[in-house]
């Protein structure tokens, strides 16, 4: 008899974790497992000039999409090296270099690799600021204001929150970190291909992107450093991207990088256009289904695509849990949904544990269609334990 037909997978909803690789992107990095296969840096023959001239496109691609100068990108293994070169990076250069500046001001929703980085660089002696965010998770500018001063070395501000999807204001607080001197990252890494970024505009001096949350391979991410910002590399032991990161560059998951890039440039309005209407759909719906939904973050200023989403009563774990062989969700972002405490962000918002532990984020993508939503909305509407809360 003929073997059974492979079950069949869940409505993938939790694009925020992380994207399907693009069809048209593998397509671009396959030659390079194959038989262009040269190290970049070999300059004496063409396998080293075939694979470095694919890094310099692919470069362009990422500088491109977030309107920068290709010598501003600084490739690394993603987000997270990308957060640890910025805020480590200028720290030791200004402790090199003896600069009076030693403070460092973050927010109490960024993402780990930020409010851990920084944590350390407490340790090892900087000054650190943790501000806190209104209930619907923005940042008070006034607040932000009265702790820069001329000994603020960096502020870091992530562009959109990777749980509750909140938009920060970029360029008010590019001016006022300016005011005193100060520099400023972001972490844009949930904001790339979802929203447009320009880094002219927004006026950041360091910003922080990764390949795989826009439909590009995992293990690749990138720094963006304005000229003239100094920052010390976190790797040495080679001249790469301009002393900056040593190490062999990847062609293979920069190629595919880079036309991630590309493509977002070009798609992503039509993209957001999209995720915008079905999300809206998908929201009024589970609202009919159980009107005790809440909805997590400031409800406009938001990230296309996220709904952070609470049920009184059930935990957002046991809503994942019970829609998993229908729904891809998550309880809170990927990098807490492992663990048992709350969710960090949401105590940030001013909420009680209870009420942050029903949290669950539901995040769509590119390749989302209204009968993903359809079928989302049916698993919801069958399964009593999540229609009726009082059941919980």
């Amino acid at each position: 008899p003929p073997p059974p037909p492979p079950p069949q997978k869940p409505v993938y909803l939790d694009n925020q974790a992380t994207t399907p690789i693009d069809p048209r992107v593998l397509s671009a990095m396959m030659p390079f497992f194959k038989g262009q296969f040269g190290n970049p840096h070999s300059r004496d023959h063409p396998y080293g000039w075939e694979t470095a001239s694919a890094v310099a496109v692919a470069r362009g691609q990422v500088a491109d999409l977030i309107n920068a100068d290709d010598d501003e990108i600084v490739f690394a293994s993603g987000a997270t090296e990308s957060c640890n070169l910025a805020l480590r990076g200028v720290s030791e250069n200004g402790a090199r270099s003896g600069s009076i500046r030693n403070r460092i001001v973050t927010v109490a929703t960024e993402h780990p690799a930020v409010i851990e980085t920084a944590l350390d660089l407490r340790n090892l002696g900087f000054k650190l600021v943790v501000l806190p965010v209104s209930s619907e998770g923005l940042l008070d500018l006034d607040l932000l204001e009265n702790q820069l001063d001329d000994r603020t070395l960096v502020v870091s501000v992530m562009a959109a929150n990777n749980e509750i999807g909140v938009l920060q204001p970029m360029r008010q607080i590019a001016d006022l970190c300016h005011a005193v001197g100060a520099l400023f990252h972001t972490d844009a890494t949930q904001a790339a291909g979802r929203l447009m970024i320009d880094v002219e505009n927004w006026q950041v001096d360091l910003l922080s992107l990764s390949a795989h949350k826009i439909y590009g391979p995992k293990g690749i991410g990138a720094l963006f450093v304005r000229s003239g910002v100094e920052i010390t590399p976190l790797i040495t032991g080679g001249s790469q991207e301009n002393a900056r990161r040593g190490g062999t560059l990847a062609p293979a998951l920069l190629v595919g990088f880079g036309s991630a890039c590309e493509i977002a440039l070009h798609e992503q309005e039509e993209d957001a256009a999209r995720m915008r209407e079905l999300t809206q759909v998908l929201q009024r719906e589970l609202r009919a289904i159980n009107p005790q939904m809440r909805l997590f973050g400031h409800p406009e200023r938001r990230l296309v695509g996220n709904l952070s989403l609470g049920l009184p009563g059930i935990p957002g774990a046991e809503v994942a849990r019970v829609l998993a062989k229908e729904v891809a969700i998550s309880s809170g972002s990927a990098c807490s949904s492992a663990t048992l405490e709350p969710s960090r962000v949401l105590l940030a918002l001013g909420l009680d544990a209870d009420t942050a532990d029903t949290a669950f984020r539901v995040s769509l993508g590119r390749f989302t269609t209204a009968e993903d939503i359809e079928a989302t909305v049916s698993a919801f509407a069958e399964c009593p334990y999540l229609t009726n809360s009082e059941l919980a």
